[in-house]
């Protein structure tokens, strides 16, 4: 949706397919961090975002193997030293309707990729567009100059050309669930893991929402001991929740996340860009997946535009695209899979830990902490609006 509105204020005439008919899904990424708030000013859209629901967190509190392991976000540089908790919905609206102001962009909802378009005699190995079933259930065909894989982790574009990504494994899966806050309770976000589980409370304002971590491949054995052992379990890591887990009735109430950590080694082949998940699945640490994924997309629009408004990408600027969009993102990665060495896949083990040695520095360390702030938050390479995007609020 981003690149969308980019490549839309740029002047060039872009199709968005989204398969449902809104964009209602629970427990999607909903963190907005200080890059991405920073990129919506550039985007005169400051004014918008602040009429959107969402709460403003400067603080992570975490205890890792009984170590407090606290982020102050205040001093990041810039105007946000904060990140954002919004409705993922209600960011894509906003995002959706900035878009429709433009005349080159359309939206097309309960409409899905279903494959590519391949072109004639020596352009058969090239995808020139997409099949897809429109909100009547009737298989139609768009051709276009390039076709962007924004469609995630199981992407069907991406499966379509044979593009597979190398993955990296994790030690973890993640339940999402909902418990009532009430005006009392600790705020901000707050995680535990120590002996044996893992856990972190995400201030929504009237309810947190709660990522769980089990074990990997763990979900159907642990549905089977019952709603009651997660209430027991949730009660010894998060007293404060006592008097309500039993407000958890059921494991519908509860929604699995099958945490994946991949990339593709090449992100485009000949007509297909595939960025965010598409590209690399990002585990829920540090929440980093959705502002990486934006930053994908203002990178896409600052290299293509010009070559899109003339009907033609050269493959030079794929490359290019992918060569800035790549260090990153593997930075990030090899960041995320050390957390999961050190910190996550001793949490779901049944033993109680002692401190390891990183563990122990970050929690000693204000610098250390400061700069998994800025990653967190900024990222590295975080990327700016093109000046043709750029609007006054």
């Amino acid at each position: 949706m981003m690149l969308g509105l980019l490549l839309a204020r740029a002047g060039v005439d872009v199709t968005v397919m989204e398969k449902h008919a809104d964009f209602l899904r629970d427990f999607r990424g909903d963190t907005v961090h200080a890059s991405t708030l920073s990129l919506l000013d550039e985007l005169g859209l400051e004014a918008r975002f602040a009429q959107t629901p969402h709460r403003l967190i400067d603080t992570i509190r975490m205890k890792m193997q009984g170590q407090p392991v606290d982020i102050d976000l205040t001093r990041l540089p810039g105007s946000h030293r904060h990140i954002a908790l919004v409705p993922q919905w209600d960011f894509l609206e906003l995002l959706a309707t900035s878009a429709a102001l433009e005349p080159t962009f359309r939206l097309l909802r309960s409409t899905e990729a279903t494959g590519v378009l391949r072109g004639n005699g020596s352009d058969h190995d090239r995808v020139v567009g997409v099949t897809y079933r429109d909100q009547s259930g009737e298989t139609r065909e768009m051709r276009a100059t390039l076709t962007v894989a924004c469609d995630g982790r199981g992407s069907t574009v991406r499966s379509a050309v044979g593009l597979r990504p190398r993955g990296f494994g994790a030690p973890m899966d993640v339940w999402w669930f909902r418990m009532p806050r009430r005006a009392d309770d600790p705020t901000g976000l707050a995680g535990i893991f120590d002996a044996g589980h893992g856990a972190i409370a995400i201030d929504r304002g009237d309810y947190y929402q709660i990522a769980f971590v089990i074990p990997k491949g763990s979900d159907a054995k642990l549905r089977a001991q019952g709603i009651t052992e997660l209430h027991r379990v949730l009660t010894n890591m998060m007293p404060w929740l006592a008097d309500r887990v039993d407000s958890l009735n059921s494991f519908d109430d509860v929604k699995l996340l099958d945490v994946q950590l991949n990339r593709l080694r090449n992100w485009h082949t000949g007509g297909v860009l595939c960025i965010g998940d598409a590209a690399h699945a990002m585990s829920p640490v540090g929440g980093v997946g959705i502002n990486l994924a934006v930053a994908d997309a203002v990178a896409a629009a600052r290299i293509l535009a010009g070559g899109l408004r003339r009907g033609r990408v050269s493959r030079s600027r794929l490359v290019w695209l992918q060569a800035r969009r790549w260090a990153p993102t593997a930075f990030l990665q090899a960041i995320q899979r050390a957390i999961h060495a050190v910190v996550v896949a001793v949490a779901v083990q049944e033993t109680t830990p002692e401190p390891s040695r990183a563990v122990r520095l970050v929690s000693r360390s204000l610098a250390l902490r400061r700069m998994m702030g800025y990653l967190i938050a900024i990222g590295p390479l975080p990327e700016h609006a093109p000046k043709y995007a750029r609007r006054a609020g």
